[in-house]
């Protein structure tokens, strides 16, 4: 049974609950998910960075994701100690109302940190049940707030419980960002117990995965450095999503999703 600390939304954890477990019908709304793979094969043969920044090549190490939804909260300022002390990257879709109004130093953090921010909606209502301009509104909102406070709006958003279709990739091509879904959950919204989201996870880790990951849950965050010592010493390499596609770009409308093995 969800505990949640006091302050922290009900209404999120609800619309979160059956976030992982979801089976989704992409096909069925016309939307085609691209691989990470397909992403780099795109984009042929050069392989130069555009921005000076690290280059990993994913094509030629075992590669994984860590990602982090609904944030940021009161644990997320330790989550980045952890994150900074393992030197591994991790990619931050981040919720606007009562998260990215309520904790701006640790948004600002996060993006000096090197780290990969992202949009996973103003407030978390599901995408595919709204009309366009609800839409872009949850989208909007959050891409303003976080662009106010780290001087760049994000490109890559995550839709609550992965819910995507046509209209939800358009929007997200008119506002510049790509959606990334995900294909390792621990279902952390379920427990709090630490010793099962890492099992989990590792249970479920694979090549080219991204893991989901909510920061906002009492079970979580404990649960990180040995999740990240463990896949390291599997020979798994921590990258950000756009990382994960380069030398490819996430492109804005597209739908990225990890094949599962």
């Amino acid at each position: 049974m969800f505990r949640s600390r006091p302050g922290r939304t009900r209404a999120v954890t609800t619309a979160l609950f059956a976030a992982a477990s979801l089976m989704l019908t992409l096909g069925a709304c016309g939307v085609d998910p691209l691989t990470p793979q397909e992403a780099r094969g795109e984009a042929g043969t050069d392989d130069k960075a555009d921005d000076g920044a690290r280059r990993v090549d994913c094509a030629k190490v075992t590669c994984i994701a860590l990602t982090f939804d609904a944030g940021p909260g009161e644990d997320t300022p330790h989550l980045l100690d952890v994150l900074k002390e393992k030197q591994v990257p991790a990619t931050f879709f981040l919720l606007g109302s009562k998260h990215v109004d309520r904790y701006p130093d640790v948004v600002r953090r996060i993006a000096d940190e090197g780290h990969e921010v992202a949009n996973h909606t103003w407030s978390h209502r599901i995408l595919t049940d709204l009309d366009e301009s609800e839409v872009r509104d949850e989208l909007s909102r959050t891409q303003d707030a976080i662009e106010k406070i780290t001087g760049r709006k994000p490109t890559l958003m995550r839709p609550p419980q992965g819910r995507t279709d046509g209209t939800v990739s358009d929007v997200s091509r008119e506002l510049g960002l790509a959606q990334v879904l995900w294909s390792i959950t621990a279902k952390d919204y379920s427990t709090t117990d630490s010793a099962l989201i890492r099992q989990r996870v590792l249970e479920n880790a694979h090549r080219d995965g991204i893991i989901l990951l909510h920061d906002i849950y009492d079970g979580t965050v404990p649960a990180v450095p040995s999740i990240i010592d463990e896949l390291k010493r599997r020979g798994f390499t921590f990258v950000t999503v756009p990382e994960l596609l380069a030398p490819g770009k996430a492109e804005p409308g597209e739908v990225y999703r990890p094949d599962r093995d």
